[in-house]
């Protein structure tokens, strides 16, 4: 089971003959946050049987993105995503996109490129996050991780807080993909940082972790606010998580590096 970490929380799983990719954002800038490290990704990293989106935010559900898929792909989103953001449905249809809505506990099997041998099951859960596509408005769609069962059980958080039935309902996992950081020199509530994501790995207890949605985007002009929140949270993931969770492997990849778990 092999995963390249592309930047922010885009990342490429292959297990059992399948690639996902989650959250793909292939941009240089995106409205006020531009690129600060790690090259665009290539045209390879749009490869994919599925992508999960966890959620509404343009930084993880980001059209331009999506519209660099290869026609036919599936697309897994939050159920209402289609409503609450009406260009998604001219991307689909403009880029043949299969489209499943999914709330937490719905899960699907996807096959391996080309009908071959192969296939995993992808399971949604539940995430502590505001998913609104907008700042206002209702809560149409919910904010969502995802459980990638193959060879390993790989858990991509999405965008989360902690909560206390986090490992029920993940239930056991190998591998671990969690949100470590920001875009920002702030993080709100329904994120974890550094340390809140250590304190989720003692609870998931996978045997592997790695670090995500960090050391990508920072806003433009604010180099020098808070400079630690884009570069330290990789490495001070390492350090909490030696401390909350010793056994589990972190693993902590350069932008667009393929490391292979067990």
């Amino acid at each position: 089971m092999e995963i390249t970490w592309w930047g922010h929380a885009t990342c490429t799983v292959e297990d059992s003959g399948v690639r996902l990719l989650t959250d793909p954002l292939f941009a240089r800038r995106l409205a006020h946050l531009r690129r600060r490290r790690g090259a665009v990704p290539p045209p390879e990293a749009a490869v994919a049987d599925a992508v999960l989106v966890s959620h509404l935010h343009s930084d993880h559900l980001h059209l331009p993105s999506l519209a660099r898929l290869s026609p036919g792909t599936r697309l897994l989103v939050p159920r209402g995503a289609r409503r609450a953001v009406p260009g998604l449905a001219r991307v689909a249809r403009l880029r043949g996109l299969a489209v499943s809505e999914m709330v937490p506990g719905d899960a699907v099997a996807v096959g391996g490129a080309g009908g071959g041998a192969g296939g995993v099951r992808v399971r949604a859960v539940s995430a502590r996050h505001d998913g609104r596509r907008l700042p206002i408005g209702p809560q149409i769609a919910p904010a969502l991780g995802y459980v990638i069962e193959g060879s390993a059980r790989t858990y991509f958080a999405g965008d989360t807080g902690l909560f206390d039935s986090m490992a029920r309902e993940v239930g056991p996992v190998d591998v671990a993909l969690l949100p470590v950081g920001g875009w920002g020199p702030y993080l709100g509530p329904g994120h974890l940082d550094a340390a809140r994501a250590a304190r989720a790995l003692a609870m998931l207890a996978p045997a592997a972790a790695v670090p995500v949605h960090w050391g990508t985007y920072w806003p433009i002009g604010m180099d020098a606010v808070r400079p630690h929140e884009f570069h330290a949270p990789g490495e001070e993931f390492v350090r909490c998580a030696l401390r909350e969770a010793p056994k589990v492997t972190v693993r902590v990849p350069a932008h667009g590096e393929r490391v292979r778990l067990p």
